[in-house]
């Protein structure tokens, strides 16, 4: 974002410039200034590279999830894993196969909710994804967390707001 910022001002830098020049007779400096937009091009890219890898990452997760695919959702998961206020988090992958109902069914039908709804971007970092699904009085209180890291999109908490 910061890039695209300094490319639009430098851009406008130039117009304010060539227009000052053109008034006082000199010549135009725009026409000596090429404004790279390279660094916006590769942000906006980055953003839909982004978006199309959590998308792919979302498929394979859900589909996991709804056919009770441990090792799978395993696979695509970070530890620990973090819980809710006062529940233990899942350090291992042999503790997410033990504990994977406590996970997708004991706060709420992560099945049912993972077929309706889709997860939403976090406006305050393009790396984090979540999906608020309903607890058993339908209030949208659980919270499966998402994050993109170096080993590319994976599941990485579970949180109840209400605790």
């Amino acid at each position: 974002m910061k890039r695209l910022i300094l490319v639009i001002s430098a851009f406008l830098l130039a117009v304010a410039s060539s227009q000052y020049h053109a008034i006082a007779g000199g010549p135009p400096l725009a026409a000596n200034l090429r404004v790279n937009t390279a660094g916006a091009t590769r942000y906006r890219e980055v953003l839909t590279t982004s978006a199309d890898e959590f998308n792919a990452f979302w498929e394979k997760f859900k589909a996991a999830v709804i056919k009770s695919d441990k090792d799978a959702v395993a696979s695509l998961s970070k530890f620990p894993i973090g819980m809710s206020y006062g529940i233990r988090s899942i350090k291992t992958k042999p503790e997410l196969l033990r504990r994977f109902k406590e996970v997708f069914s004991k706060q709420t039908d992560a099945v049912k909710c993972f077929q309706a709804k889709e997860p939403e971007k976090d406006s305050a970092n393009p790396r984090k994804y979540s999906i608020a699904c309903p607890d058993a009085a339908g209030n949208e209180v659980v919270i499966y967390e998402f994050e993109r890291g170096s080993a590319g999109w994976k599941f990485v908490r579970l949180d109840n707001i209400n605790e």
